[in-house]
């Protein structure tokens, strides 16, 4: 029971990583609090979660909304009494186009929903875990935009992903000393939804990118995001944790 009684807040979690993360991390003990958009699939991974014995409460929103990552902490504290951690796992890939083609409203929209959300989700989370003698808060980055793993057509996304280890960094330099831990996660190619979930043409291209000749499944993803916000960890902060399959050893 690597979280027992620790609670948790997992955005993204209608679907994909975060949907594979409420449940795993549930397994394991915690109270989960989870976030997404689409209200009646975060219900049904809600009482999944609860029909396994699992502990959990949702609340339907939109990370790139100034209120949402307040509410969910708010949630954590009146259903838990406490928040122990943060999986800030939403995202979005955005359209594939070269800059010059792109709209300046892709950019601003991938740039608020993966990265300003994060700002906003630490600025929430912070407080109350320095208040309770500290947590860990871990951000769902990319080996896009880091490594030598820039894409055409993703500048959007990799901005964003880069953006979020730098945060990660400075966030885990300056709330050490409280005990607050703040990483970025790296995943490589991942079956999900935006990852090309249904669609072999695509599985298999990105497939036959990484070294291991596959794409990871969502549990392999939210198994390092609980390594994370375990008290394995401890020592880890300010850290890009690669889990990418090789794809930044064949990049570099």
């Amino acid at each position: 029971m690597e979280l027992n009684k620790k609670t948790i807040i997992v955005t993204g979690a209608s679907s994909g990583i975060g949907k594979a993360a409420a449940s795993l991390f549930a397994a394991e003990g915690a109270q989960v609090v989870l976030g997404a958009r689409r209200a009646g699939n975060l219900e049904i991974v809600a009482e999944r979660v609860k029909s396994a014995g699992g502990e959990a409460a949702w609340l339907a929103g939109d990370v790139r909304e100034h209120g949402y990552a307040q509410a969910l902490v708010d949630l954590a504290i009146g259903k838990f009494g406490k928040l122990d951690g943060a999986f800030n796992n939403a995202g979005a890939v955005g359209a594939m186009t070269p800059v010059p083609d792109m709209d300046v409203a892709n950019w601003n929209d991938v740039i608020a929903t993966n990265l300003t959300s994060a700002f906003l989700a630490a600025k929430a989370q912070i407080p109350v875990m320095t208040a309770h003698g500290g947590g860990s808060i871990v951000f769902t980055s990319s080996f896009v935009g880091y490594s030598n793993g820039g894409l055409p057509g993703m500048a959007a996304y990799a901005a964003s992903k880069a953006g979020l280890v730098g945060l990660a960094q400075s966030l885990g330099s300056e709330h050490a000393a409280a005990n607050v831990r703040v990483n970025a996660l790296l995943p490589g190619g991942t079956v999900t939804p935006a990852g090309g979930e249904g669609n072999p043409d695509v599985l298999a291209f990105v497939s036959g990118l990484h070294p291991m000749k596959r794409m990871a499944s969502p549990t392999e993803i939210a198994q390092a995001a609980l390594f994370l916000l375990s008290d394995r960890s401890t020592f880890m902060t300010g850290s890009p944790m690669l889990v990418d399959g090789g794809m930044s050893v064949r990049l570099t």
